[in-house]
């Protein structure tokens, strides 16, 4: 059986730069226009006084001396490990309910993915439950003692 789904091609982007915490099931976002570390510097500087640790990949994007000041330490994971990052297990979730839907514009893509993001925020017992590994939740007690570590990650959301 053939699969017919209408789509849409715009060029345009925003990015989705989440921290999660996987332990107590809480997650924080902010929107930059693009993936540069002059734009999403000043997300985590922002988000300072409530991260103490981030682990991204090696994105381009995560590396630069924007990062030096902010003082938050960085916990690099090797390109192409999703299984060693559970901010991806939140892009899955997104992407399971957002996709393969035709909104038009990008800011109805964006409301769509806000209004799923708050969802989650309403349920931390759920992003515990796609985020904290029982491998995880030892690591994370044995280096913070239950302290707010943050995942932290960039999602492209296309515009539809």
């Amino acid at each position: 059986m053939k699969i017919r789904q209408p789509v849409e091609f715009t060029y345009e982007w925003a990015y989705l730069n989440p921290a999660v915490d996987p332990v107590e099931g809480t997650l924080k976002w902010a929107w930059t226009s693009d993936m540069k570390a002059e734009s999403i510097a000043p997300v985590l500087e922002n988000w300072h006084d409530t991260l103490e640790a981030i682990v991204w990949d090696g994105a381009k994007g995560h590396q630069g001396s924007e990062y030096d000041e902010i003082g938050i330490s960085r916990i690099q994971q090797p390109p192409y490990s999703p299984e060693l990052q559970p901010a991806e297990r939140i892009f899955q979730y997104l992407r399971a309910r957002i996709e393969g839907i035709v909104y038009g514009e990008l800011d109805a893509k964006r409301e769509a993915v806000e209004s799923e993001l708050q969802k989650l925020v309403a349920r931390p017992r759920k992003v515990r439950s796609l985020t904290c590994w029982d491998w995880i939740e030892k690591t994370l007690t044995q280096l913070c003692d239950k302290q707010t570590t943050l995942q932290y990650y960039t999602l492209k959301v296309m515009g539809s």
